[in-house]
């Protein structure tokens, strides 16, 4: 387990449930785990990317594309059946985020991509670990796994009528295919290489079917946004970019480790106050 740090300006919505159990499928109800995908059922595809819009939530995984808006860009008809990926090849140097999304919280992941797949009508989804985190695999292998056994994956999920299917892939030590053509060119057991674009997943994607594509970051926050509201989660970060984040200090600071601070928040007090500063007390 990694050690977790805190800082008094944190706001803790993504990482609220680190530290508290909530591996276990169990303990994970206990924390509200699964509600938001049953209010998702509830409100459909159009209410879930109404609130997803009101959220300005942005990808996560480093293009910042409104994740509201990505959703609402899959066709609601298509002869292929549509597929919802959750990136997890976390390859760039220094970046360290999901990694604890996956240790502390694999359900809200696994959450996240149900709620992104009733969103678009999709009736699989794809959560790709990269190579290195092998036993972060174990992890997300045994939670599909425990979400299987308690009748929320499979068949008339919920007792919906809906049926939803999700599956682990690891990468094989690859940095390229943090990209997300390069992600699906690896999933179809290919060469992990980008493609040329347009078209665009939300059009032709995973085996040429309507596909998106979401750092798991951004699908583990959606769980938590379906259930305080598009517009509360908005309102903690600046305008055009809701919300918090979880970002990475490592280095040369007296405190690394992974803060979860609003949308906006000063880079150099983020590294003076929050990371105490330079360490040994260097310049």
């Amino acid at each position: 387990m990694a050690y977790l740090v805190s800082h008094p300006d944190e706001v803790k919505i993504i990482s609220r449930r680190f530290g508290m159990g909530a591996t276990d499928i169990d303990r994970y109800l206990e924390l509200d785990g699964y509600k938001a995908v049953q209010k998702a059922l509830h409100i459909g595809p159009e209410g879930i990317i109404n609130e997803m819009k009101a959220s300005n939530l942005r990808g996560r995984g480093g293009a910042g594309f409104p994740t509201g808006m990505k959703w609402s860009f899959v066709p609601k008809e298509s002869a292929k059946p549509k597929y919802v990926l959750c990136n997890g090849d976390e390859s760039e140097p220094g970046t360290c985020k999901d990694r604890l999304i996956f240790e502390h919280d694999p359900h809200a992941v696994i959450e996240g991509v149900m709620i992104a797949a009733i969103a678009i009508n999709s009736h699989n989804g794809y959560i790709y670990i990269r190579g290195e985190y092998r036993y972060l695999l174990e992890i997300m292998q045994k939670a599909i796994a425990d979400a299987y056994a308690k009748g929320f994956l499979g068949k008339n999920i919920f007792g919906s009528g809906y049926d939803l299917d999700i599956y682990w892939h690891g990468g094989a030590g690859a940095y390229e295919v943090g990209e997300e053509s390069a992600l699906m060119e690896s999933l179809e057991g290919k060469r992990g290489v980008p493609r040329i674009k347009p078209p665009f997943p939300a059009v032709v994607g995973l085996w040429g079917g309507p596909t998106v594509i979401n750092n798991a970051e951004t699908l583990a926050t959606v769980p938590h946004i379906m259930l305080m509201g598009g517009q509360k989660y908005a309102e903690t970060g600046t305008p055009r970019n809701g919300g918090t984040r979880l970002f990475c200090l490592s280095g040369h600071v007296a405190k690394p480790g992974v803060y979860e601070l609003p949308m906006g928040y000063n880079l150099k007090q983020m590294i003076y106050e929050v990371g105490g500063g330079i360490a040994n007390g260097n310049k």
